[in-house]
């Protein structure tokens, strides 16, 4: 046999394949049953009209966002028939009554580990009041709490993240906890694999979660189990099954290491060779991380240990993995820092809520970094507000797109944001992955949430809220350099564009929040 037919065996067999393949069969034969019963084709055509129409009724007075809404709409009206099929089985996200009461039951024993500090939070109060309602809000709708005695390291780029990375999972001495979107096999991954197989011959508990679409391309199917043969205890987040169901849209798009709890590590960077530019693939790959040492990485301790009960189904007693409260408070503090999570299922949109407080409370600037800009309503209202009031809003996205479609959405909002006097500027470099928000000096966000409806309403995400920390200095140092290494969009060079080219953007754009 070739190369060429073992390549081709290898690529029609691979769940890549198979499963869209699967997929597309189950739309046909509903598409066949339809057909094959034409005769009563107006009488069926009638009866999607009307459940289209109390679709559409159910949908316009549903909790969530309005660019959804409208996105579903217009096909539900415009096909009765598929627009509707095509919304029971992509666009509802409801979950079972035993979902939900799991849900429920891991909040509370969430907020039982994770109880805010009062006296840290009058503090903050008595500080700043700004700052505190942000953090109550927060520490409300995560839960988290929010914490002194924590060292936030900045880490500028994937070499820097892996070399701190490394160099922690090595003075482990009772867990490890990973949990990533993306894992590849490669230097990086291979790195840390012989680390983590180091550590459970020490005696170390080394947990992994990861995505299965996340990883779909870049690990062996069934990697899990072999990884479990290792000793690396491995569970697969919502597996990628040929089943047509609106939970294949929710993903775990999060970042986390957690060693010991007392050391974290959260970001945009997964663990593949692109994230540290050991593979080029969009030109240079400009992403960052933050590593908190302290009383901070125990709340990611916590998330970590709700998503491992949710998907196993098991109830761990998190006390037994806190780390001792003499080890935590000998960190000197450096501000006020707090992790924070966003669960899809809540119908509390908490990682946009945040950078919204973030732009309404800005008075001189906010920089952001983001790979991809697909916002709604409320988010260009707060953006241009926020510059039209005198604030220098400069946002940052990638010059080389890794989804060139995607990159034509967010490119169609350029022309409304320069309008209200917003500045955009694209990386020459490459590809920027990073997820940031730096404001007047005093508050900063670094972690998971990107600027679309995916991450802001479809996935599970999370990220680090600081104020007042030295280490918002260096995140705006490290924007600003972006911004030398970046071009600025003018208004004249989108005016030259082409009425097809714009027309192109306008559709995509009406469809955004379905990308």
């Amino acid at each position: 046999m070739t190369k060429l037919l073992k390549k081709f065996v290898k690529l029609i067999t691979h769940r890549i394949f198979l499963i869209p393949l699967l997929m597309i069969l189950q739309i046909i034969l509903i598409v066949f049953i339809i057909l094959k019963y034409n005769k009563y084709f107006v009488h069926f055509y009638l009866l999607s009209v009307v459940l289209s129409f109390i679709m559409a009724i159910y949908i316009i007075n549903g909790r969530s966002n309005p660019g959804y809404k409208i996105a579903w709409l217009i096909p539900i009206m415009g096909l009765p028939i598929f627009g509707l099929i095509l919304y029971l089985i992509f666009g509802m996200n409801q979950l079972s009554n035993h979902e939900k009461n799991k849900l429920r039951a891991l909040y509370y024993k969430s907020i039982e580990n994770r109880k805010s500090k009062d006296l840290v939070m009058e503090e903050l109060r008595y500080e700043n009041i700004s700052a505190h309602n942000q953090a109550k809000y927060i520490c409300n709708y995560s839960p988290s709490n929010v914490c002194k005695h924590t060292k936030t390291t900045y880490l500028e780029n994937g070499t820097v993240y892996f070399e701190k990375l490394i160099t922690a999972l090595k003075k482990a001495r009772k867990y490890i906890f990973l949990e990533y979107f993306i894992i590849k096999e490669g230097y990086m991954w291979n790195n840390i694999l012989e680390v983590l197989k180091e550590k459970i011959s020490e005696g170390v508990d080394v947990r992994l979660i990861y995505d299965d679409l996340g990883c779909i391309v870049t690990l062996p199917n069934h990697y899990e189990k072999k990884l479990n043969k290792l000793g690396i205890k491995t569970v697969v987040f919502n597996k990628f099954i040929p089943r047509l169901r609106s939970r294949f849209n929710n993903r775990d798009h999060r970042k986390i290491a957690v060693i010991d709890g007392l050391t974290c590590f959260t970001g945009g960077i997964n663990l593949a060779d692109e994230y540290m530019n050991k593979e080029v693939r969009f030109g240079y790959w400009k992403d960052n991380g933050v590593m908190l040492e302290g009383a901070a990485a125990w709340n990611f301790g916590v998330m970590f240990l709700e998503m491992w009960d949710f998907i196993t189904g098991t109830s761990e007693n998190y006390k037994d993995y806190e780390p001792p409260h003499e080890l935590i408070y000998t960190t000197p503090s450096d501000g006020y820092i707090i992790p924070y999570e966003d669960n899809p299922w809540d119908h509390e949109a908490v990682g946009e809520t945040i950078y919204l407080n973030l732009i309404n409370k800005a008075n001189r600037y906010v920089y952001i970094t983001t790979p991809y800009l697909i916002i709604d309503n409320e988010m260009i209202t707060a953006l241009t507000t926020a510059a039209k009031r005198g604030v220098d809003v400069r946002i940052i996205t990638p010059g080389i797109p890794d989804k060139k479609i995607v990159n034509e959405v967010t490119k169609a909002y350029y022309d409304q944001l320069i309008d209200s006097g917003i500045k955009i500027y694209e990386f020459t470099k490459g590809f920027v992955h990073e997820k940031t928000f730096v404001v007047d000096d005093a508050y900063a966000t670094v972690g998971t949430v990107n600027l679309d409806y995916r991450s802001l309403y479809l996935h599970f995400e999370c990220g680090v809220w600081m104020y007042a920390s030295s280490t918002i200095h260096n995140i705006k140092k490290d924007v600003q350099k972006t911004l030398k290494e970046s071009r600025e969009i003018k208004k004249k060079g989108i005016e030259k564009l082409s009425f097809l080219k714009n027309l192109k953007r306008q559709i995509l754009k009406a469809f955004a929040p379905l990308m």
